[in-house]
């Protein structure tokens, strides 16, 4: 019998996101889980040429064999840039306290999503604090919807994603694959913790809020990103300093559950890990499970992107469940890759919004100094979109 068929059915993950569900009505006094803050999430402005600075980073460590609940948080806790809890501010601990709950509950996807991004931040050398992002933006549910755009278990608004690489089109939106918006928001998180020296909170913050719009404040405030904090920053929304004390509020919920035995033990079940695949040769979800002896309904469950039209060109990838043996071998998507790249050698590269040098620079494999120097760009020239660069 397949590893998978242990899954829950779908309505009682259904049951359980009601629980936090994406567009709940909100409680006095508390801010939905789901996607509240439609304008944190602004597409990138025009951006400079200025390469990110390298900060401090977290070093990457070989994920776990992931076989139960217990290793994902071991590996979650491994990972946090800061493990000391600290103090959190009741109102957010209040707003968060079903989340624990929900991480050891057998009877959601949660903990497998939550192993998936944890293994994603650990392997792009990232805090894995960003891990509770999803819980934040969709109350990780790949498939939520907002109201005003955003989209997904990371609640990517479209430019943004097709930005980094995520397949957005007519029948076919890949912020609802969270193989996709996963490997994207791994490539975001980690262009903007470098940006921001290492500083996570910034980081979170910019996010949240924009990167430039951050940058802004930042230089008004007259301070340097490895240093600052969200209280050091000032003229930013309210809902961006609350950004951080959401995580900060969930780490330390998880840091206190992981002291309690009966959770602890609760976390000891096996749970699936879930392998980024790519859907080859199959026009159908439900094909390509009956060829590879996966559970159609669990796949379906796990990739709301792929419940409609399949993307237009290029094969779209899937989480599935397993132990990694027998499924095809390939590896997961790159968190620094872009999907359109090319496939050959390519002379030029014309700029779209919300690129900057670094990133050009990294996705054809060319130094970002040698970039400049061809086209006569300083560190500090702004970079127009429609603008031919070349690249040899």
């Amino acid at each position: 019998m397949s590893r998978t068929s242990s899954f829950v059915a779908g309505g009682l993950l259904a049951a359980a996101l009601s629980a936090c569900g994406t567009t709940p009505a909100p409680r006095p006094g508390a801010v939905p889980p789901g996607p509240p803050e439609p304008s944190a999430r602004e597409a990138p402005p025009s951006v400079t040429a200025t390469p990110p600075a390298s900060g401090p980073a977290t070093v990457a460590a070989e994920p776990s064999s992931r076989d139960t609940g217990l290793a994902i948080y071991q590996d979650f806790r491994a990972g946090l840039a800061e493990p000391q809890c600290g103090n959190a501010q009741a109102r957010w601990r209040k707003h968060f306290a079903h989340a624990p709950r929900r991480v050891g509950d057998p009877a959601t996807d949660t903990l497998p999503l939550f192993g998936y991004v944890v293994q994603t931040l650990r392997e792009a050398g990232l805090p894995t604090e960003f891990a509770l992002i999803p819980f934040i933006e969709s109350g990780y549910a790949p498939g939520a919807r907002s109201k005003a755009g955003p989209a997904g278990l990371w609640q990517f608004i479209a430019i943004t994603a097709r930005s980094h690489g995520v397949r957005v089109e007519a029948g076919y939106d890949g912020r609802l694959s969270p193989a996709e918006s996963t490997r994207a928001a791994a490539s975001y998180l980690k262009s903007l913790h470098q940006r921001f020296d290492g500083n996570w909170r910034l980081t979170a913050m910019a996010y949240n809020a924009g990167e430039y719009r951050v940058l802004r404040a930042l230089n008004g405030s007259g301070g340097n990103a490895a240093e600052a904090t969200p209280a050091s920053i000032k003229g930013l929304p309210a809902v961006t300093y609350a950004y951080v004390e959401k995580l900060h509020a969930l780490a330390c919920l998880l840091e206190e559950a992981g002291e309690q035995p009966q959770w602890r033990a609760a976390l000891e079940t096996p749970v699936p890990r879930l392998h980024a695949v790519p859907l080859d040769d199959a026009r159908s979800l439900e094909a390509w499970a009956k060829r590879n002896d996966q559970d159609a309904a669990t796949l379906r469950r796990l990739n709301p992107a792929l419940a409609g039209h399949w993307p237009s060109r290029g094969a779209p990838w899937a989480l599935v469940p397993g132990t990694g043996q027998g499924l095809p071998a390939a590896q997961a998507p790159d968190p620094g890759a872009d999907a359109d790249a090319p496939d050959g050698p390519v002379r030029s590269h014309t700029v779209r919004k919300g690129e900057s040098a670094w990133s050009i620079a990294k996705r054809y494999g060319v130094p970002t100094r040698r970039l400049l120097d061809l086209n006569g760009l300083k560190a500090d020239s702004v970079l127009r979109p429609g603008m031919v660069l070349r690249l040899q």
